[in-house]
């Protein structure tokens, strides 16, 4: 008996041990502050987008046009600085506000290429270059396939014009 509570201590032990190294190890995260990196992350982003959309506006482009350039110009910049793991830093800062615009879309795409190239064009890059993005891309098209039939089913109903 004697035997069996010594054990039990022991075991009770190692569980607080083990609760406070978990506790230490796992990171805190302050949700104001992330929320504010994110938002100023994004404001950044989107502030190069409006000063290109500006530039493009005054060079005399028209606006289908001038956005054709900016979504470009900010998938090349995010391509880019993937290619120089300066986005993934961004990313780490700030969060959401860096990954959710087109940017952090064209980081999913360039970042598995980059990573997997030295397994080859076709079993590297052409097997593990949609792996983030894929499901983004599929359940996209999808809901974009679902929400044209719900519309053309509305339309033939006479329900939307």
């Amino acid at each position: 008996m004697a035997m069996d509570d010594a054990k039990d201590q022991e075991q009770q032990k190692q569980q607080k041990e083990y609760e406070q190294y978990v506790k230490g190890m796992t990171p805190t995260h302050n949700l104001g502050l992330q929320m504010l990196k994110a938002f100023i992350t994004g404001g950044i982003i989107c502030c190069i987008g409006q000063a290109i959309l500006n530039y493009a506006d005054s060079m005399g482009l028209d606006k289908q046009t001038a956005g054709s350039w900016c979504s470009l110009l900010l998938v090349l910049l995010s391509v880019v600085l993937t290619g120089f793991h300066i986005f993934q830093k961004i990313a780490k800062w700030g969060g959401a506000g860096a990954l959710v615009p087109i940017t952090g879309f064209a980081n999913s795409v360039a970042a598995p290429a980059i990573e997997f190239k030295a397994e080859g064009q076709v079993f590297g890059i052409g097997c593990k270059i949609f792996t983030i993005a894929g499901p983004v891309i599929l359940y996209g098209i999808f809901s974009s396939w679902v929400l044209g039939l719900v519309y053309w089913i509305l339309k033939m109903a006479g329900i939307m014009g």
